[in-house]
């Protein structure tokens, strides 16, 4: 999907929380949906696995999902390969892979760049914008750590905490 074709959540100038998660792979900890209890809005970063997950993200929250990689099943088939949404106002662009992101982020008034798919967790400013990855909240990949993140947001200033699931 181009950044033409984006879908838009938006949200009012306020305070929310934002959970995000990435490379559940088919196996949504309980752990997990315990840590975004309280959310105002799930972004799943890709790597789903089965849609049963994203069933069980909205019954806490609203859902925006993306497909990842490895989500080739025909109920993803209706997933964008990224997204581009506005939640409290921040200017948030959600993809699986970083390393495929194809705009300028700063240039384009992003505020957060949301990618999974390393499955390592990752915080860190980039011209002025914030990239993140929850890390992986399915199956540990190597000695990797099984993370999500909360992302909090009060008048435009972003806060995110990386939350260990397995510690």
């Amino acid at each position: 999907m181009s950044i033409d074709e984006r879908d838009t959540v938006s949200q009012p100038d306020t305070s929310m929380t934002i959970g995000v998660i990435a490379d559940t792979h088919g196996l949504l900890r309980p752990e997990a949906v315990d840590a975004l209890r309280g959310s105002d809005h799930i972004l799943h970063a890709g790597d789903i696995g089965d849609p049963e997950i994203l069933r069980v993200l909205e019954a806490i929250a609203p859902v925006s999902a993306i497909r990842g990689n490895n989500d080739d099943a025909p109920w993803a088939a209706g997933l964008p390969d990224e997204l581009r949404l506005e939640l409290a106002g921040v200017s948030i662009y959600l993809l699986h892979d970083r390393k495929q992101l194809a705009i300028d982020p700063g240039q384009e008034g992003i505020d957060v760049v949301i990618a999974g798919h390393s499955h390592k967790p990752l915080l860190e400013y980039r011209d002025g914008v914030l990239h993140l990855n929850p890390g992986a909240a399915g199956r540990r990949r190597f000695k990797l750590p099984i993370t999500v993140a909360l992302m909090r947001v009060h008048h435009r200033q972003v806060e995110v905490e990386h939350i260990d699931l397995l510690d």
